[in-house]
């Protein structure tokens, strides 16, 4: 049995419309290796593509504030 840890990831949405592109904090139930840069559910319901490169919580106007407050 592999055990795998809980980790914030951050992840990038697409704009859409007046919607701008926004930082959003991904619940990581796996390693880290084991992703792909594909889209995932994000604490605040979206869908947005994660990222590695990035550190949650991340810094910055653009960071969406429901996730913000809930991966506190």
């Amino acid at each position: 049995m592999t055990s795998s840890t809980l980790t914030l990831v951050a992840a990038r949405s697409r704009a859409h419309g007046p919607t701008a592109a926004l930082w959003h904090a991904v619940e990581v139930h796996r390693v880290l290796a084991d992703l792909d840069g594909a889209c995932e559910l994000t604490v605040c319901g979206a869908l947005a593509r994660v990222t590695t490169e990035r550190v949650w919580p991340a810094d910055g106007t653009d960071v969406c504030p429901t996730c913000a407050v809930l991966a506190r």
